[in-house]
């Protein structure tokens, strides 16, 4: 991933917040690109940033001190200056993607999941569906089931597009189009999942190992009691959920780890170990992974 934080700002309670959930989600490599580099004229106060950021890294896990930071300006390299901070500054953070984060090997081994982003009619050819190829590989003509939210549906794949050309298959890690036969628009909505049939199940109720984010990392500023109802988002959508705390557990402050039990609204394509951030309002709050599927 790429960290933007402002050189004249510094890290803001976002930056600490997108920290954590790369942490959460599970994002190896995270390479620091320090915006706005035409706006801080003193060389020191830019080191001083470049300290901040790389401190806040390390208090998440993740090599800080190693962490390949540059700064640049985005404004003067899309007017194609070519000063230090300008176009080389973009090329100079190319080349550190390029060395820092290792190739990620596409997990095509296991059974076929895309969670779903989009879904387009197209005129004369029907039903497209976009998302990213979670794991696995679909080929054209395999049958897919669409799980999640609404009762499970079987469909058939009879293309798949990415950038604009039409392929055979399409595998972990790709941005696809799938089209699907006889699928309307109002039959598939994001949250959902496609997935090879039988391979996942939606669930309701599960138990979760969850951190609550502290009032620092732009969390709630006071606890939560037994029956909060707040969004659990997975993969693609918010879902409201209730939570059951543990017996003897009469509230959750902020900065707290917690096991929980959650029912949901509406059910989820899931398996144990998936992550989920816990939203009010679109702000995080919290974030947990799946640790037992109760139903």
């Amino acid at each position: 991933a790429i960290l933007v934080c402002s050189a004249a700002d510094g890290p803001m309670p976002q930056t600490r917040e997108h920290i954590l959930l790369s942490r959460q989600v599970g994002v190896p490599y995270i390479v620091v690109f320090l915006n706005k580099a035409d706006m801080v004229d003193d060389a020191e106060l830019l080191e001083l940033v470049e300290m901040e950021v790389r401190e806040l890294l390390s208090k998440y896990d993740f090599p800080g001190d190693d962490t390949p930071i540059v700064s640049g300006s985005a404004r003067l390299a899309l007017e194609g200056d070519q000063s230090e901070i300008g176009v080389p500054a973009i090329l100079k953070l190319v080349d550190a993607l390029d060395s820092w984060i290792p190739t990620p090997e596409r997990d095509v081994d296991k059974p076929f999941l895309m969670p779903v982003e989009d879904v387009f009619s197209i005129s004369g050819r029907g039903t497209v569906v976009t998302g990213r190829i979670e794991r696995g590989v679909i080929k054209v003509g395999e049958e897919i089931e669409i799980v999640g939210i609404r009762p499970t549906v079987k469909t058939t794949v009879t293309g798949v597009e990415m950038f604009r050309k039409l392929l055979d298959q399409g595998q972990a890690g790709d941005n696809a189009g799938l089209l699907l036969r006889g699928t309307k628009r109002d039959d598939v909505e994001r949250g959902q999942v496609l997935a090879k049939p039988g391979s996942i199940t939606p669930h309701t109720q599960f138990e979760a190992e969850v951190y609550v984010l502290s009032k620092d990392e732009g969390g709630r500023h006071t606890p939560f009691f037994k029956g909060y109802r707040p969004q659990f988002y997975f993969r693609t959508t918010d879902i409201t959920g209730a939570c059951e705390l543990p017996e003897g557990v009469e509230m959750v402050m902020p900065g707290d780890n917690v096991k929980m039990s959650v029912t949901l609204i509406n059910p989820v394509a899931m398996d144990e170990g998936l992550r989920f951030a816990i939203r009010e309002g679109g702000r995080t709050v919290g974030a947990g992974v799946v640790s037992k599927i109760t139903k």
